[in-house]
């Protein structure tokens, strides 16, 4: 097969049919397999890529197969694998942040992983890969973490959480509110976002890295890894082959720390978590919380509500990074917002209930490196359902996705650094810079919440970015939306203590 080859984001690389033949291609009446045709009738993999974005029919709400609608391609593999690494990582840190407070052991911790990934698998399949093939997969909320022992603190209880965060998820996507806040954010304003996220991210792996190093005596190989990873990931840039960056990167981070003497081994062996949600809601079993009460529902509402608050951003920077990869005339392909709030507040009612501990968001860890690659949703969406169900029932597999050298490798390359990238790429024309520092000096002050709803407010109004833009919207655009959005979100944050050096509002969450 020829070398598939991927651009940096934004550019759109000129594919083996003209121009002339794609929009032949792209705008002919037929299904998927009447337009779809082999990979040697392209003279490169990129142009077979393209073609198969630029044709498929995605059904919303109706059944989507594989091979009828869509094909597997060896990419796929790429965004499961890091999808799968991160979302070990991510519900385990959910997990044991919880297990801390609540005194709970790392047995509960790999058990309720182990179930997460089993739970997620269905919802993959049944939304991502069957009935809304433009939903991304319901991932985990990251931003989340650092609130969970004010939550617990607070006498929060997970299962009350889960469900308002499905709650009032459902509510933003029934109404549309996703998509609309997306659209009411400019370039600059989202490419703040990217460049803010990217690099906290980056900077945040790379210390985490370097802290694991120091704790096994060695820190000369955190070193070492991190320069080897920045030498790949640029020869990979410049072969345009920056897809094959997760596992390429993993291979190398793990074998060189292995090489230079750091210990690792397997110890999860293969087996299945209880599944009985009695079991995980019992007094003296599982989460040994029992079933929540009203009160537990009080306390966690308004973290509820700033969980949803804060999923707009976080899905606008995922879809963005689609339209940066992608090439033209590829919109029915691209991550539907709204959908994705469905699949992931439906994920997470039902995960709630069984006991899982994760808290659903849009999964970063698996649609950046499928953007990378040229891919839609909803084939790589089967293969990382596979694939969690293999970590979870083997187990072995979860030790290699949590060791340093291979986590923080794998969200680098995979996630963080495209992101700088895109946000970069977003913020070249137009006056984008104004708005793209604020984003970023706002975030730095409270968080990408935050300074994602003040830039919004001061860009819409035209205080800073395009004055032509904001002379466009409407008053409930310019205004009252933006203005809406950042009172809620700061008046929550100011509530449950958030905004640094301001006690919270309401004794009960002060620590």
């Amino acid at each position: 097969m020829s070398n598939p080859q991927t651009p940096s984001p934004g550019s759109n690389p000129t594919p083996n049919l003209s121009d002339h033949d794609n929009n032949n291609d792209s705008n002919r009446e037929g299904s998927y397999p009447e337009l779809h045709k082999p990979s040697s009738s392209f003279d490169n993999r990129d142009a077979y890529l393209n073609h198969e974005l630029q044709i498929m029919q995605p059904k919303r709400w109706r059944p989507n197969l594989p091979f009828r609608d869509y094909r597997f391609e060896y990419e796929d593999t790429i965004p499961a694998m890091a999808a799968t690494i991160g979302k070990v990582v991510m519900v385990g840190a959910i997990a044991a942040t919880f297990a801390g407070p609540l005194g709970l052991g790392d047995a509960f911790v790999l058990e309720n992983v182990r179930y997460e990934l089993l739970i997620v698998s269905f919802f993959i399949i049944l939304f991502s890969g069957f009935l809304l093939p433009t939903a991304n997969l319901a991932g985990t909320h990251g931003p989340l973490i650092p609130l969970i022992p004010i939550v617990v603190a607070a006498g929060g209880h997970p299962m009350a959480f889960g469900l308002l965060i499905g709650a009032f998820g459902l509510l933003l996507a029934i109404s549309k509110g996703g998509s609309l806040l997306a659209n009411l954010t400019s370039k600059g304003v989202c490419g703040g976002l990217l460049i803010y996220l990217g690099f906290i991210g980056t900077t945040s792996q790379v210390k985490n890295l370097f802290a694991w190093s120091e704790s096994i005596g060695m820190t000369h190989i955190a070193f070492f890894i991190i320069l080897a990873t920045i030498l790949l990931y640029a020869l990979l840039e410049h072969w345009q082959k920056r897809w094959l960056a997760v596992p390429l990167s993993c291979v190398l981070g793990g074998g060189l720390a292995f090489a230079l003497g750091a210990p690792f081994e397997f110890q999860t062996a293969p087996g299945l978590p209880n599944m009985n949600p009695m079991y995980w809601w019992g007094e003296n079993t599982g989460w040994m919380l029992g079933l929540p009460t009203i009160e537990s529902f009080i306390v966690v509402l308004p973290f509820a509500i700033l969980a949803v608050a804060m999923w707009s951003p976080d899905f606008l920077g995922h879809q963005v990074f689609q339209k940066i990869s992608y090439p033209k005339r590829t919109e029915k392909v691209l991550m539907d917002i709204d959908d994705t709030m469905t699949s992931a507040s439906f994920r997470q009612v039902v995960g709630s209930v069984l006991g899982g501990a994760n808290f659903a968001s849009s999964w970063g860890t698996y649609i950046v490196p499928a953007a990378i690659a040229k891919r839609p949703i909803p084939a790589g969406a089967l293969l990382t359902a596979l694939f969690c169900v293999i970590a979870g029932v083997w187990g072995y597999p979860m030790d290699l996705a949590i060791w340093q050298p291979v986590m923080c490798v794998a969200l680098i390359v995979g996630v963080f650094i495209p992101l700088l990238e895109a946000g970069m790429e977003m913020t070249r024309e137009g006056k984008t810079t104004q708005s793209a520092a604020i984003v970023v000096f706002a975030s730095a002050l409270v968080n990408p919440a935050f300074g994602w709803s003040l830039t919004l407010l001061l860009d819409n109004l035209g205080l800073i970015g395009s004055k032509e833009r904001s002379a466009g919207l409407s008053k409930m655009s310019r205004w009252i939306i933006p203005g809406i959005m950042f009172v809620v979100l700061t008046g929550v944050m100011a509530i449950v203590g958030m905004l640094p050096g301001i006690p919270a509002l309401m004794a009960s969450f002060r620590q």
